[in-house]
Formats: structure tokens, sequence, C-alpha cells
């Protein structure tokens, strides 16, 4: 028998299946159908047939988030200050070690191990042990690739790469606003940082080999393998930023797109300031158990404020946002978004910080009386719809060492709005001046959110005070110069997430001459621009302390100096997150305050 096959016509039909604005795409399944005649013994006969179906290569797995309104300041490890920046540090590159987003608990970074020494000085020497098949990577505008050498070798991350990223943060020429955290850890890095001693050598730092380095630290404390795993420690690209004999030196331009290397999980694809910003998955990050390989292959965060993203959620356009205040209410309703509803405490505390050598604000009498006017529970319960937690401590409870309102209950600053009028009314007669006169300014950084809040606030110190407050506020990146800088605002608002878990960042830290939030150690305007004998001995003495209940003791009197006694900020209450994420979306819940580990993340079906 003799067969021929003639085709008579083909009928192509495509089945794909499409998911307006919504991720992730289905596989696009092509189905092809053909009539043909088949001579049999010389007799015609149609026959249909139908291959198998084809299916297409998945589309790659994007993510799409909201960094919130105004550019990121940096993604440079030594200059980074704000969650923004260290959100895009921390997917970009990865510490000694690394905190555990969801329990805190510390866990390997780059270091697969440690050797702890107590000295007789009182210092602390620690000995870590590095990977050493973790490579420097870029996108070449098509792909990530590896970055080589002079020779043509892949550049591989080494201890050198982390004592040059610790000693470029500590230059004073870096001026990084966050060098204050090493400069008080690390031995010889405070008199380095401060131009004191102007040899690097002189720090504590030294890589020992390619994957050996050693850091002796100023006290035996229990947080320094945290502040070795910060991001102003990450190892940074010496080559790139100061130039060697086959790469041009790109200085503070190192981090723009085109330019960028990293070595995390993550690296930069695009950064279009004041829009968006775009990573990429790094194919040659080995992953870890604790920083393990991405599975979603990009990451775009756009730059809006929280109405207009929350909108672009319910469109389909983004897949995770936080919820409004204004919509809070609306979204528990709702069936659909009610089950994407997640609302859990952070560990991050919202307050307004004073410039105490401003005009007005430089009597503790008036900042006195402006933190006792604040109804906290009022704001909570008609402006944050009753998920936050009012504050009258800075340190957020629950840490470990950190004091709580219950152990203290007659201490921190509460609501008494009698008390308030009083001291307020002891400064106007020595004065000879009225509440209206008064001319004080509250700044805070562009949000509808911080608006609504200052706003209460702003009503609150006019009803109890008599006091007439005008509201300024400013894009986050030049805000975040301004308060910091020769024209700070007599009052400005600031939220404070946890580095590591522990008090001594919460107090310490940020108030402590030289700190986060009190930058001028000369009593020139910057800053809170405060200091106090009695509490910088409190929280130097707490750092040391191993007694956890005497920790707390310290701790407890230190910050009854700083939010009463002298009134240099105002707690306002512990944050709460309040976000929606589509259910296609496996993720972890970050209490790190907005930092998120998104390498865990996966888009399913």
């Amino acid at each position: 028998m003799k067969t021929k096959i003639f085709t008579l016509m083909a009928i192509l039909m495509i089945l794909s299946l499409t998911l307006a604005a919504c991720q992730p795409q289905a596989p696009q399944v092509q189905e092809v159908i053909k009539t043909v005649i088949v001579e049999v013994q010389g007799t015609p006969q149609v026959v249909v047939v139908t291959p198998e179906p084809v299916e297409q290569p998945a589309a790659p797995k994007t993510l799409r988030l909201n960094m919130g309104p105004g550019d990121i300041p940096t993604i440079d490890p030594a200059l980074s200050t704000d969650t923004s920046s260290v959100q895009i540090v921390e997917e970009t590159t990865v510490g000694l070690t690394r905190q555990n987003e969801e329990t805190t608990a510390l866990e390997p970074g780059m270091a697969t191990s440690w050797e702890v020494v107590n000295n007789e000085d009182g210092t602390q020497t620690v000995t870590f042990k590095l990977r050493d098949d973790v490579y420097w990577v870029r996108y070449d505008g098509n792909e990530v690739v590896q970055v080589t050498d002079c020779d043509g070798n892949p550049r591989k991350v080494t201890a050198m790469d982390f004592e040059y990223g610790i000693l470029r943060t500590l230059a004073p020429a870096t001026a990084s606003d966050y060098a204050y955290v090493l400069a008080f850890a690390i031995k010889g890095a405070s008199e380095y940082n401060a131009g004191e001693n102007e040899d690097p050598e002189s720090v504590a730092v030294q890589a020992l080999d390619e994957t050996t380095l050693e850091i002796t630290f100023v006290d035996q404390a229990v947080y320094n393998l945290n502040i070795a795993g910060m991001w102003v420690a990450h190892a940074q690209p010496k080559w790139l930023i100061e130039g060697d004999d086959c790469t041009e030196a790109r200085g503070d331009r190192w981090t723009e797109t085109g330019f960028f290397q990293g070595y995390g999980p993550y690296t930069l694809k695009e950064w279009v300031h004041d829009s968006y910003i775009t990573l990429i998955k790094n194919p040659f990050w080995v992953g870890t158990d604790s920083v393990p390989e991405a599975k979603i292959e990009e990451i775009t965060w756009t730059m809006l404020d929280e109405a207009p993203a929350f909108a672009e959620y319910e469109a389909g356009n983004l897949d995770v946002a936080g919820v409004p205040l204004a919509d809070i209410d609306r979204v528990k309703a709702d069936p659909t978004l009610s089950a994407e509803l997640k609302i859990a405490p952070v560990l991050c505390t919202y307050y307004y910080g004073f410039n105490t050598k401003a005009p007005v604000v430089d009597d503790v009498r008036v900042r006195r009386a402006l933190s006792m006017a604040i109804d906290r529970e009022s704001l909570i319960a008609n402006v944050t719809k009753g998920e936050q937690e009012p504050a009258q401590w800075f340190s957020r409870p629950g840490l470990a060492g950190a004091p709580t309102m219950e152990t203290h209950p007659d201490l921190g600053v509460k609501y008494d709005p009698e008390k308030a009028k009083a001291e307020l009314q002891s400064y106007l007669d020595e004065k000879g001046l009225t509440a209206d006169q008064l001319d004080l300014t509250l700044m805070f950084n562009t949000s509808s959110g911080h608006q609504k809040i200052a706003e209460a606030i702003q009503q609150m110190w006019k009803d109890v005070l008599g006091v007439n407050v005008k509201l300024v506020n400013q894009e986050w990146k030049v805000y975040l110069e301004t308060i910091k800088g020769a024209d700070t605002p007599q009052i400005w608002r600031l939220g404070w997430c946890q580095d590591y878990p522990d008090a001594n960042n919460f107090i310490r830290e940020v108030f402590y001459p030289g700190g986060s939030a009190n930058p001028k150690t000369d009593g020139s305007v910057g800053g809170v621009s405060w200091n106090n004998e009695t509490f910088n001995q409190l929280v130097l003495d707490a750092a040391k302390e191993t007694d956890p209940v005497k920790r707390v003791e310290l701790y407890a009197q230190a910050e009854q100096i700083l939010v009463y006694e002298d009134a240099v900020m105002i707690p306002i209450y512990w944050y709460t997150r309040v976000t929606v994420t589509k259910p296609y979306v496996q993720r972890t819940f970050s209490v790190l305050g907005g930092l998120e580990h998104i390498e865990k993340w996966d888009i399913v079906q």
C-alpha cells in the first residue's frame, strides 16, 4: 500500500489567556488544527489532525510596588539614611550578618561564621569568615554580567571590599550622616570620622586575607554583630568609585543607571529619578539559607503618594500598596480588599523633634506644653482609625532590653491639657506675650498621611494652648537635608525604624551627641542640637550593662530626660503596617519597618 498526503488547507487557532492588568500572566498555549486529505488505496479520505499543544515560555515574573512620594535620596551604602534608600541597598548588596525580617534574629550574610573574643581592656574582637563564591555584577543594558578586573577575571567580593566600605563610610570626606553608628561602635572610628586622626589604619578594621575580616569594637556589647551587618558596613567597589587602570572613576555617580555594581540577590536595572526604580535578578547570586536566590525576575517601585498608589493597586497596576487613612474603613468592609489586607506591628516609632536652639522652642516649658497638649488616643482613634499604638516612650516596646510603658507607668509624657496650659503660661508671662503671638512652624515631608496627622495636632495645639502653628512640607530628599542643616525648623516630623533590635539603637544612636537626629555637637543649629551630660552617661552605661533589669532601669531614666524633663522630642505612636497584597504574591511580612526581603517572595498562578 502506498499512501500520499496532500494538505487541503490549514486553520490556525491561537488560544491565549489574558489577565488584564494582573500578575502573573499565564503561559500562552498555541493549538494548531489541520484538515488534510489522505489517499488510502486510491480512495481519498478527510482526516482532522490535532497536534500536541505547544507551550510558550512563561513571561518573566515582575513585581510592582510603591516607594512613596519623592525620589530615593541615594542607593550608596555609605550615604543611605532612610528606609527607601536602605531597601535598595539591602537587595543589591549583602552585609556580613543579616536580620531575619520576621523574627529579627541574627543570621549569616556574607559571613559564614565568626569568632568573638572579649579582651581584657573591655573591647571585643570579632573575626568574620566570608564566602568565596560571590561576584560583583552589573546590568549592561541587555543582561546581568559579572564585573571583571583589568586582567579579565571576574571580581569576587572580598574582605578588602568590606574594609574599604567601612573606611569609606567613616572618612570625613564622604560626609556620611550614618557614619556615627560605626563611629560609636568600632575602636578608633570616632577619632577618624571626626578628623582627629587622619590615618585610616587607626580604625580597628582589617582584612587579614580575601575571606577574613577582623573588627575590634569599643564595648563588649550584645549588638556588635548586628552593627557589623548594617548597610553602612557593606562592601563597596573601590575600583568603580575611585577608578583603577581599566575602570573610569565614577565618584558619587557610581550608583547611577549604567554604572552601578552590586552583588546581592538583585542589581540595579534602571533608575529614572522622581519616577521609578527597577531592580533585576542577579543570576550569579549563589543563594543561601538566609538570603536565597530570587524567584521574581524584576521589581519596580513607583514614587507616588499613598492615595494615588492605592488607586493604582485597585486598578491592578500595583501588586502591593499601603492603605491610606481615609480608606481603611472601606477596605475592611470590602470582601475582596479585606481578604488582601494585613495589619501587623512593625518596629518603628513616629515622633516630632525640636530644634532646641530655635526661637520659642529653645525653652523647655514650651516644648513640654506642646507635647502634653497632644491627645494621642484621640489622634489614633480619629486619624489613624485605631490602627496605631499611642506612645509615651521613644523605644519600641518588645525589643530586647527596651523599656515599655508597663514597666514604668508613671514615667513618660502624657496628655495633660491643664498642665500644658500652665507650662506655656509660665513662659508667656515671663516674655510678656500672648499665645497667639508665638511664631511656630511644624515641617513634615510631603505625604497625605503626614498632613492629616499634622493638621490634627495643629488643631489640638490651637484648642488647648491657643497657639497658631504654621504647617510647611517638603519633598522627601530635600526635607532630609533641611532638618539636619543650617535651617532646621522649630518642629519637624520623623520616624525611626530599628537598625537592630535593641534600645541602644533607639536612644543613643538617635539623640546622643553626634547621633542621627542630633548631628551637631558644637551648639550650632541642626537637628536637635541638644546635650545633657546625665542622659549621655546613662545611655553609655546602659550599652555596657549586662543585667537586663538594670539595663531597663537605665534606659527608663534616660528616656524620662528625653521626653519629659528636657522634652527634646514628642513620641506620638508606634507604627503598624496596614498593607494590601494581591493574592498571587507569596511573601513574608517584615517587622523591620519598610525593609522587605523580596528575594524570598514569589508570584504564583
